[in-house]
């Protein structure tokens, strides 16, 4: 199925958690922020959060510094 990963098209497997794309993509262990069809999903959900055909995902990255 297909989805919108920061702004791409991005194919990816039927039943794929939040957590699945993160870890996919190099993400997992960083700071960030996920955000699915405008709505800030929290890390607690990531793991049970399933993507469905269509969505619209953002993830930031936290960045520190002064």
């Amino acid at each position: 199925m297909k989805i919108t990963l920061n702004g791409s098209t991005l194919e990816i497997s039927t039943d794929c958690t939040l957590q699945q794309l993160i870890d996919n993509q190099g993400l997992a262990g960083k700071r960030l922020a996920a955000e699915v069809n405008r709505e800030i999903i929290p890390k607690a959900q990531h793991p049970e959060f399933i993507l469905t055909e269509g969505d619209t995902v953002e993830i930031v990255h936290a960045i520190g510094g002064g």
